[in-house]
């Protein structure tokens, strides 16, 4: 019983994250064209990656958390939650790299 408890949540938590990477997705493509004007695929990528969304948490979880706040919100509640908390520290590391 436990384990089929454990693999439900697993399969939730990644139903969650497959909305929450499509809600980061799109985020971060209207974030790079209002402020840069201009379509970057590697900027994209690199708000985007497992391994820059590894700073928060586990990248799964985060993008759960991401789904779960659109799910009981709206689009405009995951992009302020995104804004709030997962942008500052990539305009951060984008200061950084350049």
């Amino acid at each position: 019983m436990k384990a089929s408890k454990k693999s439900e949540a697993m399969r939730r938590e990644q139903e969650l994250a497959w909305i929450g990477d499509t809600v980061l997705d799109l985020f971060a493509r209207t974030w790079i064209l209002e402020n840069h004007g201009t379509v970057c695929g590697e900027m994209l990528r690199r708000m985007t990656s497992n391994q820059f969304l590894a700073c928060f948490g586990n990248p799964t979880s985060v993008e759960a958390k991401i789904g779960t706040i659109y799910g009981e919100g709206d689009l405009e509640a995951a992009f302020n939650w995104i804004e709030a908390e997962i942008l500052p520290l990539f305009q951060k590391q984008e200061k950084k790299q350049r």
